[in-house]
């Protein structure tokens, strides 16, 4: 890649006001292009903790590349992440695009950043959008190392990444059509509504009882921001949360980061099996 594609250190193009982030995410998409000799992605999956070993399942890897190379991308500031874009072809001849670099809210880059990866995958041409992400589980019946599918999100943040009068509909953002079509991998896979809360501190035991009487079935500090910006650019949204533990109050021990990423490294095989085979099906 040339250095003209080369985000200056310290500098990002969304932190423009003034700049339009969809023109961004385009100049991404085309360096995504170049830099993998790949011209179309049509599906795009968001790899959270946990999730990482699915982009070694998924097909063959035909190039992959540090995200902080590409313009808006910011360097992954979060241990399970490994912050590279890989573009892997499908055994059908499609090839997906794979976002191993998550800015999340909590980092203080504004909401622009946090969605950049998934408006790029837009614009590679991607119509399939899977998040995924380690989070806490407000059920008692659910346990460490078991994956759920979203069915619905409850913003916590306070913000959203629409800028302006723009009005988009959120029903049905986390497909129906696509987690029938999981469902008939795993035919096992419960669901639940995911809370995103601020971060990065873990939410209080009043905090988890408030999410669960307001509807919440899984607590977490990622992804409505990503789903409401895949829906904005015309993407079908699939979300999954890995149950890296019990939420707080309802866990009868203290929470730890150290505790998600065992959870996710025990858990990985099965579910990054099982997200491979989902992907082959849709």
């Amino acid at each position: 890649m040339s250095s003209t594609t080369t985000n200056p250190v310290g500098a990002n193009p969304l932190d423009d006001p003034s700049a339009d982030p969809a023109e961004i995410a385009q100049t991404a998409a085309a360096e995504i292009a170049s830099a993998t000799g790949v011209a179309r992605h049509d599906i795009a999956l968001t790899l959270g903790s946990g999730w990482g070993k699915a982009s070694e399942l998924l097909g063959e890897t035909v190039a992959e590349v540090p995200a902080a190379e590409i313009t808006g991308f910011t360097a992954s500031a979060v241990v399970g992440h490994s912050g590279t874009l890989r573009s892997v072809r499908l055994a059908d001849g499609r090839h997906a695009l794979i976002i191993g670099a998550r800015t999340h809210y909590y980092e203080g880059h504004g909401v622009r950043r946090v969605v950049h990866s998934v408006r790029t995958a837009a614009a590679t041409g991607a119509k399939i959008m899977i998040l995924t992400n380690g989070a806490g589980g407000i059920r008692e019946s659910w346990t460490p190392g078991q994956p759920v599918l979203i069915s619905d999100h409850i913003n916590l943040t306070a913000d959203s990444p629409l800028e302006g009068a723009t009005f988009i509909d959120l029903t049905d953002l986390y497909s129906k059509r696509l987690r029938d079509i999981a469902r008939t991998i795993d035919p096992s896979l419960d669901e639940g509504v995911y809370c995103q809360f601020r971060g990065p501190h873990y939410e209080t035991p009043a905090e988890v009882q408030m999410a669960k009487a307001i509807g919440g079935h899984i607590v977490g500090m990622s992804t409505s921001l990503e789903a409401i910006a895949a829906r904005q650019s015309g993407m079908e949204v699939l979300g999954f949360s890995l149950i890296t533990n019990l939420a707080a109050g309802i866990s009868p021990e203290p929470l730890s980061h150290a505790e998600v990423l065992e959870a996710g490294r025990t858990a990985e095989p099965v579910i990054s099996d099982l997200l491979a085979r989902v992907v082959a099906a849709l």
